[in-house]
């Protein structure tokens, strides 16, 4: 039997990922290797399988602490579903709430499912956090098929009722011993009750086909980058007349090159010098609201902090602005003609600090060091 892969590897995490992270990784696999998608791969379907049984584990408190102590030896014994023997709708149905609902019901109304979620993404700029925007999206999913209206029949050749259960989408099957009776989806016609005679020529059968669709869509501000906005109903079709998926748009904010963003702050790193810093000045700092102006006070360190109230991102939840954190560095000049640096050196007279004659440069004083060294040995 073949080794089984790390559990943190199949979903694609690291080993100190948080629960949200492992849930959206496990949701995204999902939906990427289900078999409806993936129709007769059958490495996909192992693999579905391979990240519901990794799932399964990292998702359940104890069983994640058993499985990092122990790996899966660990595991024996822990009340672990097996996968390999579990068809694919109670795989998803296991884990219903992180698929919004798409259970399939089975007998009552045959084949109904809701249709798979879509995700897509979005770049939008650090001011458009601070108003919101609305922006328009194309995406691509499987549609209804134009030609055959989703039947997956070629028009003219209507679908068969299903030999095997008659039209019902359930077979019985005697269980142990004979005692009772298993009610199963008939394996014929996955519990559509019907067979399809001749396959749709633009579809294939499938009753689906890749369709470009545009959505406006409005992001709401304050949005962080990684959220995703949800538009309900824009995703796949359901099965059998089931409600659509829906489609949820993750956002990436783009880098400033001037403001970098602390939560609902923003930190700005501005470079003054020595003399601003230590005379005090009023100078121009960038913000989302255009330049502003910051006054530093005399004696300002390198690295000092000025909160500007107000002037950050607004919290999505309260619409309150974050402050504008400016952080001021202060620059050494490399190069100063002559007159600047008698000044200094008259100043540095004043701080009873010794600074280098002008004579003498750094690698010469370290000779002469080394030289004095050396004698007195």
């Amino acid at each position: 039997m073949a080794a089984k892969r790390d559990y943190y590897e199949v979903l694609g995490v690291k080993r100190d990922a948080s629960a949200d992270d492992i849930k959206r990784s496990y949701r995204r696999l999902a939906m990427k290797y289900h078999p409806d998608k993936n129709p007769g791969d059958k490495e996909a379907e192992q693999k579905f399988k391979e990240c519901a049984e990794a799932y399964e584990v990292l998702s359940d408190t104890a069983k994640r602490q058993r499985y990092d102590q122990y790996g899966h030896d660990g595991l024996r014994g822990a009340g672990m579903h097996d996968f390999n023997h579990m068809g694919m709708d109670d795989i998803f149905s296991m884990f219903d709430d992180i698929f919004g609902g798409r259970r399939r019901s089975g007998g009552t109304r045959r084949g109904v499912s809701r249709g798979y979620d879509i995700e897509t993404q979005i770049e939008i700029k650090l001011k458009d956090v601070l108003t919101g925007v609305e922006k328009e999206i194309e995406f691509e999913r499987r549609d209804i098929c134009g030609h055959c209206s989703g039947s997956g029949s070629e028009p003219g050749h209507p679908p068969q009722v299903c030999v095997q259960c008659g039209g019902q989408g359930q077979v019985q099957q005697a269980g142990m011993g004979g005692l009772f009776r298993m009610v199963t989806t008939c394996p014929r016609c996955g519990g559509q009750g019907k067979t399809i005679v001749k396959p749709c020529s633009k579809c294939q059968g499938t009753g689906r086909e890749s369709k470009k669709r545009r959505v406006s869509l409005k992001m709401p501000a304050g949005i962080r980058d990684g959220q995703a906005v949800r538009v309900h109903g824009e995703g796949e079709p359901g099965q059998g007349g089931g409600p659509a998926g829906d489609l949820y748009c993750y956002v990436k904010v783009a880098e400033h090159p001037f403001l970098m963003r602390n939560d609902d702050d923003l930190v700005a790193r501005v470079p003054i010098s020595f003399t601003q810093a230590a005379l005090g000045a009023k100078i121009e700092v960038p913000s989302l609201n255009g330049r502003q102006e910051v006054e530093i006070e005399a004696g300002t360190q390198h690295g000092a902090i000025i909160q500007m109230r107000g002037q950050g991102l607004p919290n999505i939840q309260s619409g309150r602005r974050g402050s504008l954190l400016v952080q001021v560095l202060v620059e050494i000049p490399k190069k100063l003609n002559k007159e600047q640096k008698n000044i200094l050196r008259d100043f540095a007279k004043t701080e009873d600090k010794s600074v280098m004659p002008e004579s003498k440069g750094f690698f010469e004083r370290l000779k002469e060091h080394f030289t004095a060294e050396n004698h007195h040995h």
